[in-house]
């Protein structure tokens, strides 16, 4: 009975981030519906999948308390983020590093200037220590070289590089990564997903990566989640995703539509689904335009935002 109690014990300390029932709609629209999940201290990756407009973007933006769910919670590195006020917030976030999909940067600064502004804004480092510690972090990215450039003049997978060595400059616990293979031609592509294997071996950090990129997903990956109209369809390791994606199709919805999207397959349930659409019923439709939605009114006038 006690080795049962040490282990759930030892379970609980295990997870960095705990995602529970969580859900969020805008207006009627659900994005997510009852997610449950959890990311373990020491896993390496994991890598959440899923058709465009799944719900990734918006898990991400809730598991680093950018957005606040309609229900459920996130627990990030112990604490729960719904309970806590901006002060608290702001103390979670110096334990973490987020790799924005475009990098990020202050077009205003130079490269080594975007990597020390966490240290200007909340330590009191002085330069001397500021500087030789952000050389080492670009380093560990291979942009040294690229200290003083501008990010207008360096490529896109170098701004990338650039992002992920502010994102790592305060030694974070836990490392969210949002579409970093986006835009990139796919050597280099490779190179950001060589870079992230890299920094997983010298930080031992948590990492969580949003992708619809397979190939980068394949590489990275030591368990994956894929999201389907905001639920959760699958979890598991990559070979077991793996397995999946190269076994022939069963007739069962979910794994067939779990493989079409692994392998990029052009006909299969996620097709399928997007031709029962009702184009027929919403071109003959009189109502507003689609897409749009009426969100407020001011002063008599009506504002419309895209959804």
């Amino acid at each position: 009975m006690t080795a049962s109690i040490d282990n759930t014990q030892a379970e609980q300390t295990d997870v960095v981030v705990r995602v529970v029932d969580l859900a969020k709609t805008f207006d009627d629209l659900v994005v997510l519906d009852g997610l449950n999940f959890d990311v373990r201290r020491g896993e390496t990756l994991v890598v959440i999948i899923g058709p465009s407009g799944c719900g990734k973007s918006t898990v991400l933006r809730l598991m680093i308390g950018g957005m606040t769910p309609t229900s459920g919670h996130v627990e990030l590195l112990g604490a729960n983020l719904n309970e806590l006020d901006e002060k608290g917030l702001d103390a979670v976030r110096l334990r973490m590093g987020i790799l924005f999909q475009s990098g990020a940067l202050f077009n205003s600064m130079t490269v080594a200037e975007n990597i020390a502004l966490p240290f200007r804004e909340h330590t009191d480092l002085d330069d001397e220590t500021i500087n030789i510690i952000v050389k080492m972090k670009l380093e560990l990215v291979n942009l040294r070289h690229a200290a003083n450039r501008m990010p207008a003049e360096i490529s896109g997978g170098m701004k990338k590089r650039a992002g992920l060595a502010r994102a790592i400059a305060m030694d974070p616990e836990v490392l969210f990564y949002d579409e970093p293979s986006a835009g990139l031609d796919p050597v280099t592509s490779a190179e950001i997903d060589q870079l992230i294997i890299d920094l997983k071996h010298k930080l031992a950090v948590t990492s969580v990566v949003v992708t619809h990129e397979m190939d980068s997903a394949f590489r990275i990956a030591d368990r994956m989640i894929m999201l389907d109209q905001g639920k959760v369809l699958k979890i598991g390791d990559r070979q077991q995703f793996d397995a999946l994606r190269n076994s022939p199709p069963t007739g069962e919805t979910t794994e067939d539509l779990i493989r079409q999207f692994l392998r990029g397959d052009d006909a299969g349930p996620i097709t399928d689904r997007r031709l029962r659409g009702g184009y027929e019923e919403d071109i003959t439709t009189v109502g507003q335009m689609p897409g749009r939605r009426t969100s407020r009114n001011r002063g008599g006038i009506q504002h419309s935002n895209a959804v």
